[in-house]
């Protein structure tokens, strides 16, 4: 039977409506077994559905999560979405997937259909520097973490923060690069123009530094500065970006990527270029996407634990939806390197 109502539910478990009711809402500890298994039984013989409209008019709020990402084209943020989904599946929750291309309208107007859907959490994945654009949501009360973007002064005191720490995964990467012995190191990003991109420069310059290495030696190339964040071409732009600086008369031998898909368009400019990554020129990604594996030569990588950090965010969201606390919470997870084949020792002239 399809199109059933809860009050046909309630004529065939023999109790009333309120009872169905509390059934669908999780509140059974004072129900008896038997009740409860005669209420399953019906919903499952009639095929009942709940009319998410009618629960909207109700309590005002539906049991689905907005996920306001800069772009699937990148698979870090696809991964990120399944893993997300399926933790909030498991709860019960639904998740509505938005691309913002991180554009501060766009995830506005996004942040204000969820609103007017009833929708009351948002997980943002953006990294701008500021969220101006979104305070007028969160005082109408949508409940909001930010994920990849560490807390900075003068955020809203409600909004919640997760990211992995992304000055040490660069330096990790610039580190394991300077033990190999390279020395001539080039930093390749789109616009740096987001909190998360300019702590991976911060640490990209700090290992430099610790090594006795002068960041204004470091490479960082110029293409950053004219271009957009490159969510979309991340890998043609790391491979213009390999192409231009292994021109130059003293090239870098070894890449720090903003991202794997950047890293890749890197390897694939360095053959461009008649080398080879992991013998004659080093490359290191970020995030650890499945493609690094997979990929020829392996990538080495700074691996963001992608599952840890869809759960906690999925938490923290449901726990400022549900029991709405007061003040956000800031939360900075350690990333890990994940040598590959893509990076070599330095390889002396001779």
């Amino acid at each position: 039977m399809s199109g059933a109502t809860i009050h046909q539910v309630a004529e065939a478990a023999g109790v009333s409506a309120s009872t169905v009711s509390n059934v669908l809402n999780g509140r059974v500890e004072r129900m008896q077994p038997a009740t409860l298994a005669r209420v399953e039984q019906a919903i499952e013989t009639l095929s009942y559905r709940p009319n998410r409209a009618a629960r909207m008019l109700r309590t005002g709020r539906i049991k689905v999560i907005g996920l306001i990402v800069p772009s699937v084209a990148n698979p870090f943020w696809g991964a990120l979405a399944r893993e997300l989904e399926a933790i909030a599946l498991a709860e019960g929750y639904h998740v509505l997937l938005c691309n913002s291309e991180r554009d501060p309208a766009r995830e506005l107007k996004y942040g204000e259909e969820l609103l007017a859907d009833g929708v009351s959490g948002v997980v943002l994945c953006s990294s701008l520097p500021s969220l101006d654009h979104v305070a007028p949501l969160l005082k109408r009360g949508l409940k909001m973490v930010a994920f990849d973007r560490t807390a900075q002064a003068g955020d809203p005191a409600s909004l919640s923060s997760i990211s992995v720490d992304n000055a040490m995964g660069a330096e990790l990467a610039t580190r394991h690069l300077l033990e190999l012995g390279h020395r001539r190191l080039a930093f390749v990003s789109g616009s740096v123009n987001s909190v998360n991109r300019r702590e991976r420069l911060r640490g990209f310059r700090a290992a430099l530094e610790e090594a006795g290495i002068d960041p204004a030696e470091g490479i960082v190339w110029p293409g950053a500065a004219a271009s957009e964040f490159g969510d979309k071409e991340s890998a043609e732009l790391g491979r213009s970006a390999a192409r231009e600086l292994l021109a130059l008369p003293e090239p870098p031998t070894a890449f720090v990527a903003i991202n794997d898909m950047c890293a890749i368009g890197i390897c694939r400019g360095v053959r461009d270029a008649g080398l080879v990554a992991g013998r004659d020129v080093s490359v290191v990604g970020f995030d650890d996407i499945l493609l690094a594996d997979m990929f020829e030569p392996p990538l080495t990588t700074v691996r963001q634990p992608l599952p840890e950090m869809a759960a906690e965010t999925f938490q923290q969201l449901r726990a400022r939806i549900e029991s709405a606390p007061a003040a956000g919470r800031s939360l900075l997870i350690r990333p890990r390197l994940v040598v590959r084949a893509s990076t070599a020792p330095l390889q002396l002239p001779g």
